[in-house]
């Protein structure tokens, strides 16, 4: 069973774990967002293509018939 810590050592334990972090730039963060936005573009635009080829081909298969 773990020991008890009184809150106001936890606060003190998060602040110096806090302290430990290596945070971003801002430099790194936009340049991480913009890569974010282009794969999200370039998903999309791939997915929408392939549901436009795939519709056009299952619409020439169903035709076939008539």
């Amino acid at each position: 069973m773990a020991s008890k810590t009184n809150p106001f050592a936890f606060l003190q334990q998060v602040r110096s774990e806090t302290n430990k972090v290596t945070w971003p730039t801002r430099r790194e963060t936009m340049i991480s967002t913009a890569m974010v936005l282009f794969m999200v573009l370039f998903a999309a635009l791939f997915f929408f293509s392939a549901d436009q080829i795939i519709g056009w081909l299952i619409g020439l298969v169903l035709s076939v018939g008539n």
